[in-house]
């Protein structure tokens, strides 16, 4: 059995010879997937950018003049700068995982109000971030698993690792496979308490897919769930114990995520991955025969 403590241990020097590059890749996921949500882009991303106004607001909250977009709103009426307006703050955070459907919700409503370019315009927004999600944000979120998986390995991995998934004609599996994996769990939040498991059910998807990016949509479900069995508790638990870390990277303003807790969890919960993947290979659990990235052993 696994323990928090053999884990964490293993993780620490996983970082320790990575240090500069785990920071690296960390701090680009979060960039581009909204992941790592205690990191300071994080932070940044979860502002209330949806609203239309919102960067009149926030220059007015921080008494900041943003020139560029004061500049191109001389130059607008009052409809094209509302369109504008959307549009720019709805893309600056295209980035942040579900905020599409928020999108849509949104325009829904400014079509009930008879605001129709704005309605328009925020159905684009919703749209690019929808399929940023789906074909960029999700493969990257894989790719970074890949990348700590590969890290345990050697020195000083290579960024450019988090590229491999979209390599060798595998993208497009990996993209449906977790849209799918996100759909499912999003369902089951329906029912409350099912979301929280299946969260957990779930968990290794990401994984498998790295270590295997071929691998068939049914099997990575099924090999996440039989892994999960029975750690679902324990990897919550392993979970709750960065809330202290997390709590005080807020009062660093996030630096302490994107220098310590972000590559520290990360590895973390990747050396877990191993661990269950091991015990699933050596157990023969069904679909195990997937699990052969002879590199990772």
């Amino acid at each position: 059995m696994w323990t928090r403590k053999e884990l964490k241990q293993k993780a620490k020097e996983v970082v320790k010879k990575n240090y500069w590059t785990a920071i690296i890749t960390c701090f680009l996921i979060a960039l581009l997937t909204g992941e790592f949500g205690t990191s300071i882009v994080g932070i940044w991303q979860s502002e209330d950018s949806m609203d239309p106004n919102y960067i009149i607001h926030r220059a007015e909250k921080s008494s900041i003049a943003i020139t560029s977009s004061d500049n191109i709103h001389k130059t607008l009426n009052e409809t094209q700068k509302m369109v504008f307006e959307a549009v720019e703050a709805n893309l600056n955070s295209a980035t942040k995982s579900q905020k599409y459907i928020f999108k849509i919700y949104d325009a829904i409503k400014s079509f009930n109000i008879d605001k129709v370019n704005l309605g328009i315009a925020l159905i684009i927004a919703a749209v690019l971030a929808f399929s940023f999600t789906i074909f960029v944000a999700d493969p990257l979120i894989v790719g970074g698993k890949k990348y700590f998986l590969k890290a345990r390995k050697g020195n000083s991995t290579k960024i450019g690792v988090i590229l491999d998934v979209f390599k060798n004609g595998n993208w497009l599996n990996v993209a449906t496979t977790m849209f799918l994996r996100n759909l499912y769990t999003a369902l089951w939040y329906l029912t409350i308490v099912g979301g929280v498991i299946k969260t957990y059910e779930y968990r290794m998807i990401p994984y498998i897919l790295a270590e295997n990016p071929k691998i068939k949509r049914k099997e990575a479900f099924i090999l996440s769930k039989q892994m999960m069995k029975g750690n679902k508790w324990k990897t919550f638990i392993l979970d709750m114990s960065f809330f202290g870390w997390n709590f005080l990277s807020i009062f660093t303003f996030g630096l302490l995520s994107v220098f310590y807790v972000n590559p520290y969890n990360a590895a973390t919960i990747a050396e877990l991955y191993m661990f269950l993947r091991d015990e699933a290979i050596n157990n023969k659990y069904e679909y195990y025969e997937a699990l052969n990235d002879k590199s990772l052993k």
